[in-house]
């Protein structure tokens, strides 16, 4: 895990990830574990106060994504999403910050099972979620 951030694919994802850069995620490893950070700003908004939950689901499907990852790239292998559920419990609330975490419920030969929880800043619970994840080889992706 303390290559995993100057990986190539790691780099290719981050160079080629022009969507997790508008939401303004950015994730790094601490203590051994991914974790993605999202501040909540003005273009997450749905309300004038709270974030969109589709912005919320790609913070989640993003956090579980590297989680993922992280369990097939010494295989040299890249993830896609399967399939995804999430809970919102709380509101993701503007100049907030999320920070998301996951971990392995399971790794198969191709398919990998993730959990995954985001709070806010102050420690507030805002969703649970759970992914199903496809690893492949990552020369598919050009990576």
């Amino acid at each position: 895990m303390e290559n995993f951030m100057i990986h190539p694919i790691v780099q290719g994802y981050i160079a080629n990830n022009h969507f997790g850069a508008m939401l303004d995620l950015e994730f790094f490893v601490e203590d051994g574990k991914i974790i993605n950070r999202m501040p909540i700003d003005k273009k997450h908004l749905a309300t004038p106060f709270a974030a969109h939950g589709g912005a919320v689901s790609a913070f989640m499907d993003a956090t579980m994504g590297i989680c993922a990852l992280s369990q097939v790239i010494d295989d040299n292998h890249v993830v896609s999403t399967i399939e995804m559920k999430i809970s919102f419990v709380s509101p993701a609330i503007s100049g907030k910050k999320l920070i998301g975490s996951a971990q392995t419920i399971k790794k198969g030969k191709r398919i990998v099972f993730i959990e995954g929880q985001i709070h806010d800043d102050t420690g507030n619970l805002i969703a649970v979620g759970s992914g199903t994840f496809n690893s492949y080889p990552a020369k598919k992706m050009g990576l």
